[in-house]
């Protein structure tokens, strides 16, 4: 059983940074975010083997958003920078104990745990 708990979500300008924190109990083998706009479906944003520290992003949010872990902490990260009004949405810790499929394809349907979410908020 894995347990995720987000933290470091809020409300920033346009343009600003937020980091995003993911607390993991439990093994894992495969971490990652996604996301969910308002009357939007949930996206995949990147994920990463905890074993090799491999990544993989999704096309759209290569280059500002950066994930990466804390394997002594168990805490998986993601570094939002230059952050848009169309970033705003919930954002979710994403697990799995295998070497999961979603971290090629970040299909939210294939995720085995979840967290509870952070809002992130960003305004014009």
């Amino acid at each position: 059983q894995v347990q995720l708990v987000e933290s470091g979500g809020g409300s920033v300008q346009a343009g600003g940074s937020l980091r995003l924190s993911c607390a993991a109990s439990g093994y894992t083998n495969t971490l990652g975010w996604f996301r969910q706009a308002p009357g939007k479906e949930r996206e995949g944003v990147a994920a990463i083997y905890t074993t090799t520290g491999f990544t993989h992003y999704a096309d759209s949010m290569e280059g500002r958003f950066t994930i990466s872990q804390d394997n002594d902490k168990n805490t998986l990260y993601l570094q939002m920078n230059s952050l848009k009004p169309e970033d705003t949405g919930m954002y979710y810790c994403a697990a799995d104990s295998r070497v999961a499929r979603w971290y090629k394809s970040l299909t939210p349907n294939e995720v085995k745990y979840w967290g509870q979410g952070a809002q992130v908020t960003v305004s014009s």
